[in-house]
């Protein structure tokens, strides 16, 4: 990807760069106020766990898999409405805060986090929600109370236990200093009854043992107790408006993107080299709505639209000398005295291109003849205030024809204009036919450059036909306005009849985007008396400012 179509890509973001900084502003100012809007929060945590894995010294697999099973179980216990409904009976309130349950993953463990505006809220919920699970549990309920006792004979009995070992202990030891046989058949008869009790005690201990929950797999315990927080929730202000920032300048950028899909239209240079695959003479910026025009006399000589002779130190005139220029590098290797000007649609400026680019050729000393051939809707004779009552129809239409008569002269030096004459009803049959062929080779004997302006490419078949008997078309749109569909369909029109593309004008420019800018007082060309360029001579700056150099014609004359 070269630069150029870098840019291409990236015009959106530049040419609405305002819509993208100030949606990213109110974004982040929208993120601002409602993050510091959102009341303060405070958040209380608890952790249990099930089963007693962790003081089992020797855990196996089969435990801590069923604990882990347990603990989804309980987790989704804790949602329910029946745990919802206890737990708000119990602290009696009607609605509880916001709170959520996970299990932390390949783990036993259960967090409860509780958000609530009111910390002692958040505390109590969380508290009373450990509470309402250890009640589902085996050891909640009314089975609570038969563990407390269960628990406490399992004290009494490990105490008994233990007397009895050290008075086995006491009577085995005193065995060994008797010597009466009597009394030694005593001491082994109150030894073997300590024993039977030992045993007794033992049975029972285990007996008891199995019904608590030590070692059992289906137990609760509290691992972290809730505690009155004291600080509220970071509410992550940074984050938020950044996040909203973001957000609103990905949403800003897509609408700017959005918008140029949306719109069609070409716009500037480098679309027409991508969209359209050929390359742009000149980029006209704007005309101004200045009614300028010499004057002989009272009446104007030619329309103000003609900026090359109403203001030729604008930028616009510079323009269409940057128009002759390239037309005569392109005429180096494809020699084009016979030049077509057409568009896609009306109104795109052909007409106006076609006579401030014959200005400027006749300017440069060469020979110039404008042919309007849009007999539809012609205006050449209109833009150089020539009478139209004999032109191209009458010269398709007679014997022979009279270029003294047919070709009227302008205010131009070296510039004439064949009109396009009385309107006839068949004027694709006239533009078409053999005295037409026989007419423009006529011409070429007349002129250095004959400019031939023709209705639109994609409305009507005449400039298709009159292309294939020239040497060149110049395709004119008009910036903001010319669809590329459209241009595409104007250009499949002529290439359909092999024509050959000299290039593109770029009517309507803004100065900023299109590629062209041109200052025609900042070159320092000076202008005294008549322009200089009116009779085709420029002015060398610098030593040999004396000096003075014709421009040669699109023919190489």
């Amino acid at each position: 990807m070269d630069n150029l179509e870098l840019r291409y890509y990236l015009r959106p973001l530049l040419k609405w760069w305002w819509f993208w900084v100030v949606a990213t502003g109110l974004a982040a100012a929208s993120g601002y106020l409602y993050t510091k809007s959102q009341p303060l929060v405070y958040r209380s945590n608890s952790t249990i766990m099930i089963g007693s894995a962790i003081t089992d010294p020797n855990p196996n697999n089969n435990s801590i898999f069923l604990s882990q099973q347990l603990a989804r179980t309980y987790a989704d216990i804790a949602t329910r409405d029946n745990v919802r409904l206890a737990t708000m009976m119990a602290l009696g309130i009607s609605s509880l805060p916001s709170y959520s349950v996970a299990v932390v993953p390949n783990t036993q463990l259960i967090e409860i986090s509780v958000d609530a505006r009111n910390p002692e809220l958040a505390y109590g919920v969380a508290n009373e929600l450990v509470n309402q699970l250890i009640l589902q549990s085996p050891a909640g309920q009314e089975r609570q109370g038969r563990q407390e006792f269960v628990t406490q004979q399992l004290a009494k009995l490990e105490q008994s236990i233990l007397v009895t070992e050290q008075e086995i202990s006491k009577n085995q030891a005193e065995l060994l200093d008797i010597l009466n046989a009597r009394q030694i058949a005593d001491k082994q008869k109150e030894i073997a009854t300590l024993e039977d009790k030992l045993a007794t005690l033992q049975t029972n201990y285990t007996d008891m043992l199995a019904s608590t929950q030590r070692g059992a797999v289906n137990t609760i315990q509290v691992i972290e107790k809730a505690s009155i927080p004291t600080r509220p929730v970071d509410t992550n202000l940074l984050f938020n408006v950044a996040l909203a920032a973001v957000v609103g300048l990905v949403l800003a950028a897509g609408g700017a993107y959005l918008i140029e899909y949306m719109d069609d239209s070409i716009n500037t240079s480098d679309d027409v080299r991508i969209r359209l695959g050929i390359n742009t003479l000149t980029a006209v910026p704007k005309m101004s709505d200045t009614k300028s025009a010499v004057l002989t006399g009272s009446v104007p000589i030619f329309n103000s639209k003609l900026i090359m002779l109403s203001n030729p130190k604008s930028s616009v005139a510079e323009a269409y000398r940057v128009l002759r220029t390239n037309l005569q590098f392109a005429s180096i290797d494809h020699r084009m005295q016979m030049l077509l000007v057409t568009s896609p649609e009306m109104g795109d400026g052909k007409s106006i291109t076609t006579a401030n680019l014959a200005a400027a050729l006749a300017h440069a000393g060469n020979r110039i003849i404008v042919v309007d051939a849009d007999l539809h809707r012609p205006t050449q004779h209109q833009l150089f205030h020539l009478i139209n009552n004999v032109g191209l129809s009458t010269a398709l239409l007679g014997n022979q024809v009279d270029f003294d008569r047919v070709l009227q002269r302008t205010s131009v030096p070296g510039l004439r204009v064949l009109t396009s004459g009385p309107l006839p009803p068949n004027p694709a049959e006239l533009l078409g036919s053999q005295r037409m062929l026989e007419l423009l080779t006529r011409l070429r004997d007349e002129a250095d450059t004959i400019l031939i302006d023709s209705p639109p490419a994609t409305l009507l078949a005449d400039a298709a036909a009159l292309s294939v008997r020239t040497d060149g078309v110049l395709y004119v749109l008009r910036a903001g306005k010319t669809r590329g569909e459209v241009a595409k369909r104007g250009l499949a029109a002529l290439r359909q009849v092999n024509a050959h593309l000299a290039g593109v004008v770029l009517n309507g420019t803004s100065t900023k985007n299109s590629g062209y800018y041109y200052n025609y007082d900042a070159y320092g060309y000076g202008h005294t008396g008549k322009n200089n360029e009116e009779y085709g001579v420029a002015v060398l700056p610098g030593p040999n400012s004396g000096q003075r150099k014709r421009m040669p014609s699109l023919t190489g004359s």
